[in-house]
């Protein structure tokens, strides 16, 4: 059975949650892939930054709609997401655009269960760790058709 472990890169591009936006937009244009992750001083994974992450900053800020009954102001949408996305326009560093909530595997996950994962949750790529959530690895959609071929090749 082939595993994350056997298609995955390691040659990996990284950032640091302090990385500037404009740094992160060459990164994109040089290196030409579409998420990177964020790691610490230890190489610990704690976010990843998408193309989509970066092109929101040109997108158009919704502003919530509101009313106002005896002096108090209601919003119609969560004035959370109001927020979140003026932060995400405004953003400066990589850590103001990333995901911080990222779905990782492991090394041994089968190549079957990492397309569904992709698939199923419009990934591009997913990054491997380990069990102290150092990161390993990326395993792409590319590594995955890649690894059609040289199957075939056997």
């Amino acid at each position: 059975m082939i595993t994350a472990k056997d298609i995955m890169s390691t040659d990996l591009v990284t950032v640091k949650e302090d990385t500037d936006i404009k740094t992160l937009s060459k990164i994109f244009i040089e290196k030409k892939i579409n998420s990177v992750p964020v790691v610490d001083d230890e190489g610990k994974l704690i976010g990843i930054v998408s193309e989509t992450d970066l092109v929101y900053q040109d997108a158009s800020l919704h502003i919530p709609t509101v009313f106002s009954i005896f002096d108090s102001i209601f919003y119609l949408q969560s004035s959370k997401h109001f927020k979140e996305d003026l932060n995400k326009i405004t953003a400066s560093k990589v850590k103001d655009i990333m995901t911080k909530k990222v779905l990782s595997i492991k090394e041994n996950e089968s190549i079957y269960d990492i397309a569904s994962i992709i698939t199923e949750k419009k990934f591009y790529s997913i990054p491997v760790v380990d069990d102290n959530d150092k990161l390993k690895g990326i395993v792409s959609r590319f590594d995955i058709i890649k690894s059609m071929t040289d199957e075939n090749k056997k």
